[in-house]
């Protein structure tokens, strides 16, 4: 196939309720949408950045130049052979994995279509018939607050509880959410908000079962999470340091962690996320799905990814109303009252684009051809 456009969006969306990690608390958000054309079909992405540097050095202002200046020109009018292509065309490109992953995503949706396949069909997927769905919980202006978001959550049937933890809100926190719910599956994310000095005080989660704790130290270390992980009897769950399957190789040679979860932007897209899952699936190590506040088009081919057999643990992939009044798909993405979402096998990603809620959300566009 021959990519002859790729058109990039961005889009303004008011987020339900604001969602406050360690490093910062969003009302809205800024989203890069990505769509690629060839011989009179569309293939559709979603680069996953934030509005800011924060979670990493990727925001909304850096992904349009990169996707525009750098990988478009490197797969415009060329003759890819499989949506795999974009990914070794563009691996000369230092970091930049969302906007390289976000472009790649739009090629495998594009080729899925062609072959007339479903999206998980087309990336190897389809080991479930339905995911199982956690929620992520940013934390609160108030304990009570965090209860009733909790309720709400788990009356909708969500099978796991993601609740942000940093200093300040943490240990005393998850106690109390332990005491009102001693069943649920529950997991603490601190988003590198600790070092190996607060060990002591990561041990004390311990106490509360938790399925995991996600990456408690720095957003670039392996080395201190090693340290930490055999002073601790919850698993260590990798996320932003893992940026490549490769990286998941020396996480797990070096016993860093006991479940690492996959974002498809932080990673670079449908390859690397594969390769990244085999490398985990060989050596036992269980990955879920991560999520990155998307839309529709990057909450579907999240769907489609957690369909690969070793996603066994329930991810972050939830019902479009959590976040959204509208979203830019239809029909919008449902959960069951099970806590799963069903894969779709309509071609490509598995829903359509509400063209004219699209245009009434997008503050800027251009097209390289």
């Amino acid at each position: 196939m021959k990519i002859e456009r790729i058109v990039l969006r961005h889009l303004k969306m008011p987020l339900v309720h604001f969602f406050e990690t360690s490093f910062s608390r969003t009302y809205s958000r800024d989203i890069v949408i990505v769509e690629v054309q060839s011989e009179g079909l569309s293939g559709w992405g979603e680069i996953t950045a934030g509005e800011n540097p924060f979670y990493n050095e990727e925001w909304t202002g850096s992904i349009w130049p990169i996707a525009r200046d750098y990988v478009a020109p490197r797969i415009l009018n060329r003759e890819l052979t499989s949506a795999a292509d974009v990914n070794q065309l563009t691996a000369h490109i230092r970091g930049h994995k969302m906007a390289r992953g976000g472009v790649e995503a739009a090629v495998w949706d594009l080729q899925a279509r062609r072959n007339g396949n479903p999206l998980w069909k087309e990336i190897g997927g389809g080991a479930r018939t339905e995911s199982p769905c956690g929620v992520s919980i940013g934390i609160q202006d108030s304990v009570e607050q965090l209860f009733e978001k909790i309720e709400t959550e788990l009356a909708s049937g969500y099978q796991r509880i993601k609740m942000k933890i940093k200093p300040g809100w943490d240990v005393d926190v998850v106690r109390q959410v332990r005491e009102r719910f001693p069943q649920i599956r529950l997991m603490a994310d601190a988003n590198s908000a600790y070092t190996l000095a607060d060990a002591t005080r990561l041990k004390q989660l311990d106490d509360f079962y938790l399925m995991m704790i996600e990456q408690p130290l720095s957003h670039d270390d392996i080395i201190d999470h090693a340290s930490l992980q055999p002073q601790l009897s919850t698993p260590i769950c990798l996320d932003e340091c893992i940026r490549s399957a490769h990286h998941a190789e020396q996480a797990i040679q070096m016993k860093a962690c006991g479940i690492i979860n996959i974002k498809l932007g932080r990673v670079g897209g449908f390859t690397e996320s594969i390769q990244l899952h085999d490398v985990c699936q060989a050596a036992n190590i269980p990955v879920w799905c991560g999520g990155m506040l998307e839309a529709g088009i990057g909450r579907a081919h999240n769907i489609a990814l957690a369909s690969l057999p070793n996603f066994t643990l329930p991810g972050d992939v939830s019902a479009s109303k959590r976040y959204w009044k509208q979203d830019i798909i239809v029909p919008p993405v449902e959960v069951t009252p099970n806590g799963t979402i069903p894969l779709r096998n309509e071609p490509g990603f598995g829903y359509e684009i509400d063209h004219d809620f699209l245009r009434h959300v997008t503050v800027r566009e251009e097209t390289a051809a």
